[in-house]
């Protein structure tokens, strides 16, 4: 599947499946259904402490699954906003498991509703962090 990236910068990046590719286009009809996966890989030097998706399209299913090096000994912990809400905590917590020296948060819901966002925050609690207002590590 083809996909534009629509927001491009260090801090923030947001992709849009395009539902085609170099044979066609296979659009989603009203009572369609398709599964949906994919993965990506963030090197180091370029983690920051969230993710988030948002629904914009009805969805059956969504599920999360972020895997840190168990050494970092992260933390994990979310948030859902709508258009009509304000941020509250998940509605479940993130499952944590321990997977061949990673430390892996599964998280996922059911007829998410629409236009709503899912945000997960970390913390490796085995690294100092740096302050961003003072430039200090604490």
């Amino acid at each position: 599947m083809h996909w534009q990236a629509k927001h491009d910068r260090d801090a923030f990046k947001e992709v849009w499946l395009l539902f085609e590719n170099e044979h066609g286009r296979f659009p989603l009809y009203p009572g369609e259904e398709v599964w949906i996966e994919y993965a990506y890989s963030v090197g180091e030097e370029k983690w920051g402490r969230w993710f988030q998706r948002a629904v914009r399209l009805p969805t059956e299913h969504l599920e999360v699954e972020l895997a840190f090096p168990a050494d970092l000994d992260p933390a994990v912990w979310g948030m859902e906003t709508s258009m009509t809400a304000e941020a509250a905590p998940l509605r479940t917590a993130p499952i944590r498991r321990e997977e061949e020296g990673m430390r892996v948060f599964s998280w996922s819901t059911s007829t998410p509703a629409l236009h709503a966002r899912y945000r997960l925050e970390w913390r490796f609690r085995a690294r100092p962090e740096r302050d961003t207002n003072q430039g200090e590590f604490r």
